[in-house]
């Protein structure tokens, strides 16, 4: 037992409740966020690797007391509790988004002089139910913490008190209400053919034959749970409203709400490979997702005239890489998306912190109401350019090595056009986002353009210097998260 384990989950969901509780007094609200904080990545990177099973359900120590006509059967080798497995590629995730977390917390404070206990809530909330998302070994506990997700997702937004805020958050709910029940009900296709929601119990039965694989009730499972992936990970048909989401939350909880919708797609993402991978269509529909996410949002970024947007269908078009990755299926291909995936929690993080500070100062986030911005802090405009080349997959920056990664296994693997429209999209995102960069920095600035705030705040300029700085590490040493990621997707194929 690694006790460590399960204090990912428990820490920021007390943190949650005392923050809520003291939301009145800023001082110690303030303390206390920092603390926990700076301890979820902490937690993540010196956790040890290991398995936890809550309850003491222990399949071995269980299966020496089973009666005698039981011992070798299917129920015997199944898990009849929780089990929460961290792996090198669960601490890295979640170092990452913890990383992501405590800047944004720390930015959050530097530009709010009265902080909101209920905003802070949903953001640790969020964190926990992410966390025991990835941990989670069972698909229908990851359904209940998706949910959780959800809620703060929606929260989130609220508590962001900006226009249309209010609308936006609704219209998710109301898709929620049909994506959620959707991934539900798949899982109930699940379990009523292979009699667990065990992942490893699932690939058992399957692998073994005790149920037939192509069994309608099974195709049927993975038809919802595929639709519910879309919905949460933000893919088509859902990518208007969940880059809508993030252009009507505060910059800093923006940051969040992608990573939150990075380790949702990741985490069902993995569960549906291991369970579904068998079935011919699999990879054909998640390549044409992935096709869909990439071009429809691409093009839709590059017509936007808000910032906030653009940068919003942007980041729904990254999440596209990482589905691309998926659906190659090949060991180099599926590294090259868990890396994808890596970079986009930490490069749409500093790009909504970075290009936030924007509305920070004008209150505006209209292109056209805008310009002449880098006389006013020119070390945030190139962090923020540097971001924006990280994104596009421009060395020597991380999303370079993960764009080249997922190429070369479209070539390897035989997918030529899928290479080439990789390149194409990438290059769409470089002149998209170096048009709205110079709009916003390097036009002359506008006669009637107000200033809301005279300078940016230190701390901001510090958060997304950070995440440039982990941009830069994993673009020149990328075999810090590669010789994780490849073993693992060994091991999946």
């Amino acid at each position: 037992m690694n006790y460590l384990i399960p204090l990912m989950v428990v820490i920021p969901i007390l943190a949650a409740l005392i923050v809520n509780i003291f939301g009145g007094k800023d001082k110690t609200v303030k303390a206390i966020s920092l603390v926990v904080a700076i301890a979820l990545p902490l937690i993540a990177a010196f956790a040890a690797v290991g398995i936890q099973y809550f309850g003491g359900h222990d399949p071995a120590l269980l299966a020496s007391s089973l009666p005698s006509d039981l011992v070798g059967t299917l129920a015997a080798s199944y898990n009849t509790g929780i089990v929460y497995v961290f792996e090198n590629i669960e601490r890295i995730f979640i170092f990452l988004m913890g990383i992501v977390v405590f800047l944004a917390v720390l930015t959050y404070f530097s530009e709010k002089k009265a902080v909101s206990g209920p905003y802070l809530y949903l953001i640790f909330m969020g964190m926990a139910s992410v966390t025991a998302l990835m941990l989670s070994n069972d698909i229908f506990n990851m359904y209940v913490f998706f949910e959780i997700t959800a809620l703060t997702q929606v929260g989130i937004i609220i508590a962001s008190s900006t226009g249309d805020n209010y609308e936006i958050a609704l219209k998710y709910l109301i898709l929620g209400a049909i994506g959620g029940p959707m991934l539900l009900l798949g899982i109930g296709f699940i379990l009523g053919t292979i009699g667990s929601v065990n992942i490893n119990d699932i690939i058992y039965a399957i692998s073994n034959n005790f149920v037939n694989p192509y069994s309608p009730s099974l195709v049927i499972g993975f038809a919802l749970m595929l639709f519910g992936w879309l919905y949460s990970a933000g893919l088509p048909p859902f990518h208007t409203i969940k880059s809508a989401v993030y252009s009507k939350a505060r910059p800093n909880g923006s940051a969040i709400l992608q990573g939150f919708s990075v380790l949702c797609m990741l985490a069902f993402g993995l569960a549906m490979y291991k369970i579904f991978a068998y079935i011919p269509y699999f990879n054909t529909a998640i390549i044409l997702f992935a096709i869909l996410a990439m071009v429809l949002s691409v093009a839709m970024s590059a017509m936007e005239v808000d910032f906030r947007r653009m940068i919003a269908f942007l980041a729904v078009g990254e999440l596209g890489f990482i589905a691309l990755g998926f659906g190659i299926g090949t060991q180099y291909s599926i590294a090259a998306a868990l890396f994808q995936a890596a970079n986009e929690i930490v490069i749409t993080a500093l790009l909504f912190i970075g290009f936030g500070t924007v509305y920070y100062l004008t209150k505006t986030s209209d292109t056209r109401k805008l310009g002449g911005l880098i006389a006013v802090d020119s070390k945030m405009a190139i962090i923020v350019l540097l971001g924006g080349f990280a994104l596009a997959g421009v060395p020597p920056f991380n999303g370079f090595q993960s764009k080249l990664m997922l190429v070369q296994a479209a070539l390897d693997a035989g997918y030529t056009e899928l290479a080439i429209l990789a390149i194409i999209v990438s290059v769409v995102i470089f002149f998209t986002f170096v048009k709205a960069f110079h709009t916003v920095y390097l036009q002359p600035k506008p006669k009637d353009l107000k200033f809301a705030h005279d300078n940016i705040p230190k701390v901001t300029v510090f958060s997304v210097a950070v995440l440039l700085i982990i941009c830069l590490v994993l673009g020149i040493f990328p075999n810090i998260v590669t010789d994780v990621f490849i073993p693992f997707a060994g091991g999946l194929i």
